[in-house]
C-alpha cells in the first residue's frame, strides 16, 4: 500500500513539473509567436497573449505601418516623469531672475538661519579660493539672505536643472582657460532657460544679443537660432568672456562688461576717476548690471554651500553626458522622431532648443545635429535609412507645406516707402526703435519716403520683408488680395503699405473679422 501511495505521489510530482515546464514554453513561446509574422495557413491560438505587444514590434515592422509607430526601448527616457518634464520645459524662473535683479532694494533682510559672523567666514572661503571678488559687502548679504528667504524652491529647481548644464559648461569653459565659476553666469542670465528671450532682444542661455551672436558665429534662419544651441551659445560666450578678460583682467569687470558691454564699464571708470574695484564702480554703472554682479555672487553662494543650508533640488534622469548627437541628412520633424524612437517630443524640445519650429531642416555645408538620449541615439543609427524613408513618405501623405529656409541677413539697406514710420519698421525687422535711430544718427523720429536706413534685424529677411507671392510689388500694381489659409485682416493690412484693418473693412463692406480662404478683398479705395 504504502508502495502505491509513494508511484502516484511521483507520477503527480512529475505530472506538475510537465505540466509546468508546458506552461513555461507556452508563456516563453507566446512572446515569440507574436513577434513574428504568422503565414496564413497557420493557426496559432495564444492563450494568454501579450498586451504589450504593439510595444515590442521590430522598428522595420513600426516603419512599414505608421499606425504602429511605437517603439518603447527607452528605459532611461521611461522614467521621467511628468513632474520633471515640467520642469525642464518651465520658463517662469527667468522672468522671476531678471524681476529679482531689477527690484532688488537691497534694506536689511532678517535671515536668523545665517548670522553674519557665519556668512563671513564662508565668503572668505570662497574668496580665497575664486578669482572673483567675494569679500563681504552688506549688499552681497541682503541679496543672499533674499533668496535664502523668497526664492528657496527657485533656486532648488534652478540645481536640478543645472545637473543636465553644468557639465557641458564646464567642459568648454575650461577650453578657454576660464574659472568654473562663470557657469553661474548663465543662472543670471537666462534661469537655464534656452529659449530665454530678454526685453531687448537678447536671447537663449547666455543672452547674447542679434549682432554680438553674429559676430561669434551663432546664426539665425528661419528654423534654426544658434543663440538656443547649448553647446554653441557655451563656446561663443567662452570666446566672448576670454576676449574681456584680455581688456580688463579682472573677472568682476568681465561680468559687468558681459551685461552691459565694455563702453559702460569704460565710462564707469572715468567717472569714478579711474577706480577698477566693481564696488566703487557700481554706482555709476547702469541699475541692471549694479544688481547682476551681486545676483551672481549670491548664486555662486548659495549652488556652493547649498547643503548647509538643506536645498533639496530633484535629480533628473538624463545628464548631458548620457545623451549624443547625430547629424542629419535630411528633413526631420520631432514629431518623427518621436513616432520612431518613442522618445516625447518635449525631451526633444528641451535637447534640441534652437530648433524654432521643432523641425531640423537639411541645408548643403550646414551641420545640424539631434541630441537624443543615448539608448536612443543606437536605435536611430541602426535604423537610419528606414527613419529617413518614414519620413520622407510621412511629408508626402500629408503634402505638408514647410517654411522656406531662410537665413537672417547681418544688415541691409532699407527703403522707407509710403506709409512707414519707425515703429512699424521697427516690428517688421524684430528691432527697436531708438536701435534704428543710433543706428542711422537719427534725433528724431521723422523718417521720408525714399530715405535708406541700415538695419541689423532680427527675423528672418525675406520673412521680415514680406516675401509672400500675394503681394504685389506695390499698392498701386493689384487691388484685389486672395485670401489665405492663416490669414487675418491684421496681417493682411501689413501686406500692403498705409491699409489699416479698418480702411479693409470699410473698402469691403465688412460687419466682423471673420474671413474664409479663397475670399477676395479689396486693398485699395475705389
Amino acid at each position: 500500500m504504502l508502495k502505491q501511495i509513494l508511484c502516484m505521489g511521483l507520477l503527480a510530482a512529475a505530472t506538475s513539473v510537465f505540466a509546468q515546464e508546458k506552461k513555461e514554453r507556452v508563456e516563453k513561446a507566446n512572446f515569440r509567436v507574436q513577434i513574428f509574422q504568422k503565414s496564413d495557413d497557420t493557426e496559432i491560438k495564444l492563450a494568454e497573449p501579450d498586451p504589450e505587444f504593439a510595444s515590442k514590434l521590430p522598428i522595420s515592422a513600426v516603419i512599414r505601418d505608421s499606425s504602429k509607430v511605437a517603439l518603447e526601448d527607452l528605459p532611461k527616457a521611461m522614467k521621467i516623469d511628468s513632474l520633471w518634464r515640467a520642469e525642464l520645459t518651465n520658463s517662469d524662473l527667468f522672468d522671476k531672475m531678471q524681476e529679482s535683479i531689477m527690484d532688488q532694494d537691497y534694506e536689511d533682510v532678517v535671515y536668523d538661519e545665517l548670522p553674519t559672523d557665519t556668512l563671513k567666514a564662508r565668503l572668505e572661503r570662497l574668496n580665497a579660493r575664486t578669482p572673483f571678488n567675494i569679500e563681504y559687502n552688506p549688499i552681497l548679504e541682503s541679496v543672499i539672505k533674499s533668496y535664502l528667504k523668497r526664492n528657496k524652491h527657485s533656486m532648488e529647481r534652478l540645481m536640478a536643472l543645472s545637473t543636465y548644464y553644468f557639465p557641458l559648461f564646464e567642459q568648454e569653459l575650461d577650453k578657454y582657460d576660464i574659472p568654473l565659476e562663470i557657469k553661474y553666469l548663465a543662472i543670471v542670465e537666462s534661469a537655464l532657460n534656452p529659449r530665454a528671450k530678454s526685453r531687448v532682444g537678447a536671447t537663449g542661455l547666455w543672452q547674447f544679443m542679434f549682432t554680438t551672436g553674429k559676430m561669434h558665429g551663432l546664426d539665425v534662419s528661419s528654423y534654426v537660432d544658434e543663440r538656443m544651441d547649448p553647446v554653441r551659445s557655451t563656446q561663443a560666450a567662452a570666446e566672448y568672456m576670454a576676449s574681456l578678460y584680455k581688456v580688463f583682467g579682472d573677472w568682476d569687470l568681465v561680468l559687468a562688461s558681459y551685461n552691459s558691454g565694455p563702453g559702460n564699464v569704460s565710462k564707469a571708470i572715468r567717472r569714478s576717476g579711474g577706480a577698477t574695484d566693481y564696488w566703487q564702480l557700481r554706482r555709476y554703472l547702469p541699475r541692471e548690471t549694479a544688481g547682476y554682479v551681486p545676483a551672481f555672487l549670491a548664486t555662486l553662494y548659495l549652488f556652493e554651500y547649498a547643503d548647509e543650508h538643506k536645498f533639496q533640488p530633484g535629480n533628473p534622469e538624463v545628464v548631458y553626458f548620457e545623451t549624443d548627437t547625430i547629424q542629419v541628412k535630411k528633413l526631420l520633424t520631432f514629431d518623427q522622431i518621436t513616432k520612431v524612437t518613442g522618445v516625447e517630443k518635449e525631451m526633444l524640445e528641451f535637447l534640441n532648443p534652437s530648433y524654432k519650429l521643432d523641425i531640423i531642416p537639411f541645408v548643403e555645408d550646414e551641420k545640424y545635429t539631434l541630441r537624443l538620449p543615448r539608448p536612443a541615439t543606437g536605435t536611430f543609427v541602426n535604423n537610419e535609412a528606414a527613419i529617413y524613408n518614414f519620413a520622407e513618405s510621412q511629408l508626402a501623405e500629408t503634402k505638408k507645406e514647410l517654411p522656406k529656409y531662410v537665413e537672417t541677413e547681418d544688415r541691409i539697406r532699407y527703403r522707407v516707402r509710403n506709409g512707414d514710420y519707425l515703429g512699424k519698421i521697427a516690428a517688421r525687422y524684430g528691432v527697436g526703435v531708438s536701435s534704428i535711430k543710433r543706428w542711422n544718427n537719427l534725433r528724431g523720429n521723422n523718417i521720408r519716403v525714399g530715405q535708406y536706413l541700415t538695419i541689423y534685424p532680427r527675423k528672418p529677411v525675406s520673412v521680415a520683408s514680406n516675401e509672400n507671392t500675394s503681394k504685389p510689388s506695390s499698392s498701386s500694381s493689384q487691388k484685389t488680395y486672395t485670401v489665405r489659409k492663416g490669414d487675418s485682416l491684421w496681417s493682411i493690412s501689413k501686406k500692403f503699405p498705409g491699409v489699416t484693418v479698418q480702411n479693409l473693412r470699410a473698402w469691403n463692406d465688412m460687419n466682423s473679422n471673420s474671413l474664409k480662404p479663397g475670399m477676395k478683398l479689396k486693398v485699395s479705395k475705389g
